[in-house]
């Protein structure tokens, strides 16, 4: 199935660049670019995304406010894309707002060819790009500096069995499925299985909001 991609960046070279790159691959189909959030509302709203790039830092509309109006759309817009934020080293918290609103992770603007190919297949297939040691880093830092949250975020992880709990701990650590597998000694499917039931339980989208509630809840401590 082809993935339909929507890129959002205030550069236009930056925005051709990436749409050639994706374009020359056999199962991606760049179906729109937008220079704002506010356009890029707009366009995904006709085109129908699969995956949306979403720069950070635009103007009209930033990244992390088109991102959220994407993730939770207004009462009878049943379509709703995967973001993937696209930043830089000098981030801010824009990106870890972006991760508790839904977005399923983000990637270096400098990264390779290669790693943005692959980062559009990963988000389109359903799973959260988290794995490369800058990510776990920065939401780590970003957790750490975070106020307490109203709400304890501890208590909606006791519904969880130990397993599972301890699954969630190995996700925030930036593990992939095949990584836990061989931690716990156990079959890849059946670390499959506990993510999904650890998703379910704690009403999560993804991975990337299940390493941040592990942060957010003390269960991983930042710098670990």
């Amino acid at each position: 199935m082809t993935i339909r991609v929507l890129i959002v960046d205030d550069q236009a070279m930056v925005r051709a660049g990436f749409a050639a790159l994706l374009n020359a691959q056999s199962d991606i189909d760049v179906v729109g670019d937008a220079p704002d959030g506010r356009q890029a509302i707009e366009v995904s709203g006709r085109t129908h995304p699969d995956v949306v790039l979403m720069d950070v830092r635009m103007p009209e509309m930033d990244g992390l406010e088109a991102a959220r109006r994407l993730l939770d759309p207004p009462p009878g817009v049943v379509h709703r894309p995967r973001v993937l934020m696209l930043t830089t080293f000098d981030v801010d918290d824009y990106v870890y707002e972006a991760l508790r609103a839904g977005a399923s992770g983000f990637l270096l603007k400098d990264a390779p060819p290669a790693d943005l190919i692959s980062a559009v297949r990963v988000v389109a297939a359903g799973d959260a790009l988290l794995a490369p040691s800058v990510t776990r880093r920065l939401i780590a830092d970003f957790a750490k500096n975070r106020p307490a949250p109203r709400r304890d975020p501890r208590l909606r992880l006791n519904g969880l069995t130990p397993r599972e709990t301890e699954v969630l701990e190995l996700i925030a650590r930036g593990l992939s499925n095949q990584e836990i597998a061989a931690h716990l000694v156990l079959a890849e499917q059946t670390v499959k299985t506990h993510i999904g039931r650890i998703l379910a339980k704690l009403n999560l989208r993804d991975r990337a909001q299940a390493v941040v509630l592990a942060y957010e809840s003390g269960l991983v401590q930042p710098g670990q």
